[in-house]
């Protein structure tokens, strides 16, 4: 049996009050309230709020109690049911983060690894869909991108623009959808936050000729020194140094596995690097720290961190950093070799020319760029030979 009235439910102290058939009324101090549906579904006591007093009515909570305590007596769990409906027309509006997460799905062949390291939709999922996330794709505006970016337009500038080029794709991916969306809101978005403050600057990297001076103060044999040593003699990024397993290493011959090279569509293919009598004994030299296969592990499990090489040359007072060699070594080809540009490219494994060309020519230049490495390994170890006299190729 009902027991309130409209009356009472206007004047009622703060309390909880039953209305009969599951409905309860749950008042506070200030006047304001709540409705509630108690019901039991499988054996367990559950209860829903159905709204507050301001927007539904006695009469209407009583109507919308009636079909859900309908549900509950043929099995059909009100709380359920809603959180589908609502579900459903969350897909029916097309918010902005479904529809980022289908775009990223579309994306991921793209990505090396198909995009499991998330690095492709993190600027995303921490800068734009917190604030713009569950708004309808087709209702974003210029105004609201700007609102989503301006907190790290200026201090974060290349992650900002990382964010705003993703969020172009998904836009992109929505209007390939048939959805109606401004595939404008970026490029406006971007005017009206204007030039960013913040400069990305690239890494501080060391002069070429000061790094046999550096390369000899790593003289003990430690992991951190051994890495630093192949990182300079070899060219590469940090990763393949510390992932750097002994299978991977035949005679002379580094192949490190596509996984370990940095991302980059077109890429996807093992790295050959020749490597240097210096680099060779550096090796050697590490040989007996391995563990689990890996040339440079932790102290604790896994392999030496990314920080670990950097944070070296930082205690050591430095200003250039451990990537910053890959610059030296290119400056030295530049400016004392004779080098081809495509040779001397590939000694960084940077792409050059386009896919077609690449495709037709199947070389990696692996014998010039041994004796180029052999010479770089004689300079940076001090050795002063005739042949090397920071001079020219012949």
């Amino acid at each position: 049996m009902s027991k309130l009235t409209a009356l009472f439910v206007k004047s009622a102290p703060s309390g909880k009050y039953e209305d009969g058939n599951g409905l309860r009324l749950v008042k506070r101090k200030d006047g304001g309230g709540q409705w509630v549906f108690r019901y039991m579904i499988q054996g367990r006591r559950r209860e829903m709020g159905i709204g507050g007093l301001t927007a539904i009515s006695l009469k209407d909570a009583r109507e919308i109690a009636a079909q859900y305590r309908s549900m509950a007596a043929r099995g059909i769990d009100p709380i359920r049911y809603r959180q589908a409906q609502r579900r459903e027309a969350a897909r029916d509006r097309n918010l902005l983060q479904d529809v980022a997460r289908d775009a990223y799905e579309s994306h991921k062949a793209s990505l090396r690894g198909d995009g499991k390291a998330g690095r492709w939709f993190s600027p995303l999922e921490l800068h734009v869909l917190p604030k713009l996330g569950s708004m309808p794709v087709t209702e974003i505006t210029q105004r609201d991108v700007r609102d989503a970016l301006e907190p790290i337009w200026h201090v974060k500038a290349a992650t900002a623009n990382k964010a705003a080029d993703r969020l172009k794709i998904v836009l992109d991916h929505a209007a390939a959808l048939g959805l109606d969306v401004d595939l404008q809101a970026v490029a406006k978005a971007k005017k009206l936050l204007g030039r960013q403050r913040h400069e990305v600057k690239s890494i501080t990297s060391m002069p070429w000729r000061d790094v046999p001076e550096f390369y000899a103060s790593l003289a003990e044999l430690t992991i951190t020194h051994l890495a630093l040593r192949l990182l300079i003699l070899t060219g590469l990024r940090s990763k393949p140094i510390r992932f750097a397993r002994i299978q991977e290493i035949d005679g002379d011959i580094w192949t490190v596995p596509a996984a370990n090279m940095k991302a980059r569509i077109g890429q996807e293919r093992d790295f050959r690097v020749p490597l240097s009598a210096e680099a060779r004994r550096t090796i050697d030299l590490a040989r007996p720290f391995e563990r689990d296969g890996f040339l440079f592990p932790s102290a604790r499990k896994g392999v030496i961190s990314d920080a670990t090489m950097s944070r070296y040359m930082e205690r050591s007072g430095l200003r250039a950093r451990p990537h910053g060699f890959r610059s030296s070594l290119r400056t030295w080809l530049a400016e004392t070799t004779n080098a081809p540009h495509e040779v001397a490219e590939a000694m960084l494994a940077h792409l050059t020319d386009s896919k077609v060309v690449r495709t037709y020519r199947q070389t990696d230049y692996l014998d010039q760029r041994r004796d180029l490495l052999e010479r770089w390994a004689r300079f940076c170890a001090g050795q002063k030979l005739d042949a090397l006299k920071v001079g020219k190729n012949k």
